[in-house]
């Protein structure tokens, strides 16, 4: 197994990508070689400072270019050839590496991966699959930002990818997946919820679906219910997201300031510190460390932009893990059985 790390992708590159392959390198023995992709003059003596420079599993591949955070992701792909995330998706792309990880600018990423790689065959749209923690451990959402403008019958795509991500990555033998609406209710939601309803309804009805359609589920249903996979476009899968990280980090920002507020608020807080690392730690995009690109055929993981190594050393691990499962040729066989019968049911709904 080979990944190529865009070492100058995110806020704090490259320092915490050399962070991450440290961890890399020593935690993922199945490793065969980490390709770090930037200016090798900023990357060679940072690597020989931290140890790894010698190290036969790691080779620097010069890319001279950087994108940064504010560029325009399409556009800094046409341009620059020559930037650390391009070359690292072409080193999968040519076969040199079986994944790419990428903490830098997500819509470059995007672009990048979806116009070098091309989609699996039988997948219409790749959708970014992103978990977040529940009481029940994790729920995927797909999409959560690859594809704003969605087809209903790009959700059945989605549902098949972020399924076999349930399935393989997570452990979940037959995935819980719904469509996300404003009522749980097959009546409700807009015409573009409710065709993606009637179109996963018809195909469970089949006996074709590789998971449990439970329907519609609404907002709480994410981090109170045992649902696995929720499903909505990439315009309303983003501002999800985005609103549930701002949720988090205000609720934190408020626990602190009434906690200094009370001497007796103080110590309580002091005995239960080890609580509090525990949620924080599960709340922690870190702990996941990336979300895949799913339905590009390569293996694609995208961190956020405020990763530290130890993001970078998980996203790495769920890019072994999908290569492991093969969890793209899963997808691969379930998209070929179904789409027969997901364009029938299009043209009838038409």
């Amino acid at each position: 197994m080979k990944i190529a790390l865009d070492a100058m992708g995110g806020d704090n590159a490259p320092d915490i990508n050399i962070g991450g392959a440290v961890e890399v390198l020593r935690g993922l023995p199945e490793l065969e070689k980490l390709f770090l992709v930037g200016d090798e003059q900023r990357l060679r003596p940072a690597c020989d400072a931290v140890g790894i420079g010698a190290n036969p599993r790691l080779e620097i591949v010069h890319a001279p270019d950087v994108v940064t955070m504010k560029e325009s992701g399409l556009t800094a792909v046409r341009r620059g050839k020559n930037s650390s995330i391009s070359m690292a998706v072409d080193l999968v792309k040519s076969g040199v590496s079986d994944a790419v990880v990428s903490a830098g600018n997500t819509g470059a990423a995007v672009a990048a991966s979806t116009i070098k790689l091309r989609l699996l065959e039988g997948v219409e749209r790749a959708g970014i699959v992103s978990p977040m923690p529940s009481v029940h451990g994790y729920v995927l959402v797909s999409d959560t930002g690859a594809n704003p403008d969605a087809k209903p019958s790009h959700l059945v795509g989605y549902a098949v990818m972020a399924a076999m991500m349930a399935r393989y990555i997570y452990g979940r033998e037959m995935p819980n997946v719904a469509v996300m609406s404003n009522g749980t209710e097959d009546c409700k939601g807009s015409e573009f919820s409710k065709e993606a309803y009637r179109l996963l309804h018809e195909l469970a009805e089949r006996e074709l679906l590789p998971f449990r359609f439970t329907g519609n589920c609404e907002g709480h249903d994410l981090f109170e219910t045992e649902l696995d996979v929720a499903l909505t476009d990439g315009f309303t899968g983003n501002i999800l997201l985005k609103s549930v990280e701002a949720t988090a980090k205000a609720f934190a920002h408020w626990m602190k300031e009434g906690i200094k507020k009370s001497p007796v608020a103080l110590a309580g807080a002091l005995l239960m510190r080890s609580v509090f690392r525990n949620i924080a730690r599960s709340m922690s995009a870190d702990s996941v460390g990336g979300c895949p690109l799913m339905g590009v055929n390569g293996v694609s993981i995208i961190a956020h932009g405020s990763a530290n190594a130890t993001a970078i050393f998980n996203a790495c691990r769920m890019a072994e893990g999908m290569l492991h499962h093969s969890v793209n040729d899963r997808i691969v066989e379930c998209m070929t059985r179904l789409n027969p019968h997901l364009h029938e049911l299009e043209q009838k709904g038409n």
